[in-house]
């Protein structure tokens, strides 16, 4: 590869880590064809990007970047691969259910929104991360539970303002 073309690895990289906020570093060697194929299948499914990259160039486009990744860089050895995702728990449930046939991949480290994480032991911690989608539906239930009470209130009240805050205080205690 001439100097011209590692540049130019470099940048895209680098523009792909700018893009993403989710990314994850995994070690999916000795995997077989077929095992890798299926592999890229279940990303393809979650919708998680994978590339395999050089240390060396992901570790240069990792310094290039704006983005702070911390102690990322030190797990760079060995083969390394990359899963970028608009979700933040997708690659790990990728990986987590993959391991059932298989022990690989490995995850090396995640850059999570700034957040990062060192190991494959990190992995179910990885997983349990509730998207964004997940916790606004969670804040939207939590908000429409007082009302669907004010409502619930008013309804068996016979729609007085003493009747409503009876059987409010009633729904408390």
């Amino acid at each position: 590869m001439t100097r011209e073309e590692k540049s130019q690895v470099i940048e895209e990289l680098t523009a792909q880590l700018a893009e993403n906020t989710n990314i994850y570093l995994t070690d999916i060697s000795g995997l077989n064809a077929g095992n890798t194929s299926d592999l890229r299948r279940a990303c393809f499914k979650a919708n998680v990007k994978l590339n395999v990259v050089k240390n060396t160039l992901l570790t240069k486009a990792m310094e290039a970047s704006d983005k702070d990744f911390g102690e990322l860089p030190g797990v760079l050895k060995g083969n390394t691969s990359v899963m970028y995702s608009e979700t933040g728990n997708a690659p790990a449930k990728v990986i987590k259910a993959f391991r059932k046939k298989s022990d690989k991949p490995l995850l090396k480290g995640a850059f999570i929104e700034e957040a990062i994480y060192i190991g494959d032991e990190q992995l179910d911690t990885l997983v349990d991360i509730k998207s964004r989608e997940e916790l606004i539906g969670e804040i939207v239930t939590l908000l429409q539970s007082p009302a669907k009470n004010v409502i619930s209130a008013l309804k068996s009240s016979g729609g007085t303002l003493a009747g409503i805050v009876k059987t409010l205080s009633e729904k408390e205690g």
